[in-house]
């Protein structure tokens, strides 16, 4: 991801935000549909071993910042999903596969979509990810332990506004994967885990 211009990736902002391009010319102003899962990898720092300290660089933990810093707090706000990923030794390799293989997964995540369908047929919503207004208020409020949790981290996280309606998003489908018809504590935590914001300089 960091390989791209930060202009150039700020300039996916409004695209990621509203689901589609608009280019404007001189005698025309056209929109094209543009709904994607936009699906990104980085590496923590320039060299790429920040956590290691028997290869991480002199600079470190600055080259992180400065390297993460080329990803703007705007555009991290529209990516719903910050997944750190330790890095795989050889001995990881070995280990037995998990108990729950692809196609379990799959399985739920078709149960989870058809729920989502089903719930917002009537607006022509499919996705949690298109709920906004007041079928997000009707449809994704948690309980009362997982409000309190929400509104201590977004006070703690300073999370902005666009960051508690997607958290509020993330959570109702991790509800939905668990089968769960309204959004509690732990959803709400899942949620948040994945909040992760990268060091700016």
């Amino acid at each position: 991801m960091l390989e791209f211009q930060r202009p150039v990736l700020d300039s996916l902002r409004q695209p990621l935000e509203t689901g589609k391009v608009d280019v404007a010319r001189a005698n025309a102003h056209v929109s094209f549909p543009a709904r994607v899962q936009l699906i990104a990898a980085m590496n923590p720092c320039r060299c790429g071993h920040l956590g290691d300290p028997s290869l991480a660089c002199s600079r470190a933990p600055k080259c992180a910042a400065d390297y993460q810093s080329k990803v703007s707090g705007p555009m991290l706000d529209r990516i719903d999903l910050h997944v750190e990923v330790e890095p795989v030794s050889a001995a990881d390799l070995a280990l037995p596969p998990p108990a729950e293989g692809s196609a379990q997964v799959a399985a739920r995540v078709a149960a989870a979509r058809e729920v989502q369908g089903a719930r917002g047929a009537e607006a022509g919503v499919r996705t949690n990810a298109e709920l906004d207004g007041e079928m997000l208020e009707r449809f994704a409020t948690p309980d009362e332990a997982g409000r309190a949790l929400l509104m201590q981290a977004a006070e703690r996280m300073r999370l902005s506004a666009r960051s508690y309606v997607r958290m509020l998003r993330v959570a109702r489908t991790i509800a939905d994967l668990a089968g769960a018809e309204q959004i509690g504590r732990v959803h709400v935590a899942e949620a948040l885990s994945y909040r992760r914001q990268a060091p700016r300089a």
